[in-house]
């Protein structure tokens, strides 16, 4: 499916902030920035992405943050404050 079509079946861009402690130092926290498009509420990709992490990164996840946003949306009209007749 192209991306235009999971927009229009409710996938929003999802960008996850994921803390993770580093292999040779676990006192010390390091960040990774994960974006794609994804579906609220379940984020079906975000949960393939951590569980491939822990199957394969010596990583220890610490925290993840996730937002998300629709990129296409309803048009909004507002006023311009100017009243233009034609006759």
């Amino acid at each position: 499916m192209t991306d235009l079509h999971l927009q229009l079946r409710r996938w929003r861009l999802t960008t996850a902030e994921i803390l993770y402690h580093m292999p040779d130092h676990p006192g010390v926290l390091q960040s990774f920035i994960w974006q794609r498009l994804d579906r609220a509420p379940d984020f079906p990709e975000l949960k393939r992405f951590l569980d491939f992490w822990v199957r394969n990164i010596e990583g220890r996840l610490h925290s993840v943050k996730v937002a998300n946003a629709q990129i296409i949306t309803p048009g909004e009209l507002t006023f311009a404050g100017t009243e233009l007749r034609l006759q």
